[in-house]
């Protein structure tokens, strides 16, 4: 299943409501997996990103449809990297000799 990483900043609307941002990262998770995905880890960070969301999901339409589902809850705006991990990494390197 591919990974895809998730940068986030919460919005005003998001900072107005800090309080309730665990239960919508429980909200999300369960969201994501009725999708037929799973989250792998969740971090508050400091410095240019708030929030990072490592999942998983079935396909990119998927990942697509999640994150367009976070954005219009209006409290995260957010920027989204498919990862590749290092065995495709390796494979798309050497692919180019």
């Amino acid at each position: 299943m591919p990974t895809y990483v998730m940068l986030a900043n919460w919005t005003d609307q998001g900072m107005r409501a800090i309080g309730d941002s665990p239960k919508r990262v429980d909200t999300a998770k369960k969201t994501l997996e009725e999708m037929g995905g799973q989250f792998r880890s969740v971090y508050m960070t400091m410095g240019m990103y708030d929030l990072i969301m490592i999942y998983d999901a079935p396909d990119d339409a998927v990942a697509a449809r999640f994150t367009l589902m976070l954005g219009k809850l209006g409290n995260v705006r957010t920027t989204s990297l498919k990862a590749f991990p290092e065995e495709a990494f390796r494979q798309i390197v050497n692919s180019l000799r």
